[in-house]
């Protein structure tokens, strides 16, 4: 029985560009991990052997994820015990068993080397919660089992709407961190998180700068 229902090219023996169009066609892990011609304007992911192609995040998750990125760059580079993190990755695809998950941000810490990517489970996942009851379902029920199943030691969740950080551990154990929180962990000895930044960074793109009323006066004759 065919794993995939991507046309293949048979002179080349190569998969085409996979865009929007592949949205929703089973396609086997393999074929996932090994294509390298996808369309950038698009993320991807593997649910039950099924393709789920997205729109890229927006500006009010990419805002905060990107300051958040500066914070752990700040701290690996600047703070005395900041060799702890190896590395920090933004959009990166983590490995479920046979599904492949995407997440907002990724953070390796401890292993006193570059991580490889395909192998090394990330001690550190992030996802900044999108509109909508299915995101956010998604967000703080299915990818909470995802992600500590797999060995992930702490999940944040980053809830714009919510003006908080939820946050899981193995074990069952979780916490709420508040709007005016600094969200320390022993995972990142010395990195101090302050919530309200992200929200803030979020809040420049959700609320549009309002418009001028009047392009100028009039002159009188």
């Amino acid at each position: 029985m065919p794993t995939t229902l991507i046309p293949i090219d048979r002179r080349t023996e190569r998969l085409h560009t996979i865009g929007l169009e592949a949205n929703g066609v089973m396609m086997d892990p393999y074929t996932f991990d090994t294509h390298d011609d996808w369309d950038p304007n698009y993320t991807y992911e593997i649910i039950n052997g099924v393709l789920i192609v997205a729109p890229p995040p927006g500006e009010s998750e990419r805002g905060p994820n990107d300051l958040l990125g500066t914070f752990f760059i700040n701290y690996q580079e600047q703070h005395h015990e900041g060799g702890v993190l190896d590395e920090t990755l933004p959009e990166q695809t983590i490995k479920i068993g046979d599904d492949r998950r995407r997440a907002d941000r990724v953070v390796w810490v401890g292993l006193g080397r570059t991580p490889d990517p395909s192998e090394d489970v990330p001690q550190i996942v992030i996802e900044f919660v999108s509109s909508g009851r299915r995101s956010t379902a998604r967000d703080y029920v299915v990818k909470r089992q995802e992600y500590i199943g797999v060995g992930v030691l702490e999940y944040w969740v980053i809830d714009r709407f919510e003006r908080s950080m939820t946050l899981f551990m193995p074990g069952g154990k979780s916490a709420v961190v508040g709007e005016n929180a600094v969200y320390t962990t022993p995972l990142l000895p010395g990195f101090k998180l302050p919530l309200s930044r992200l929200f803030a960074a979020a809040d420049r793109w959700d609320k549009p700068v309002a418009k001028s009323k009047s392009k100028g006066r009039k002159r009188k004759s």
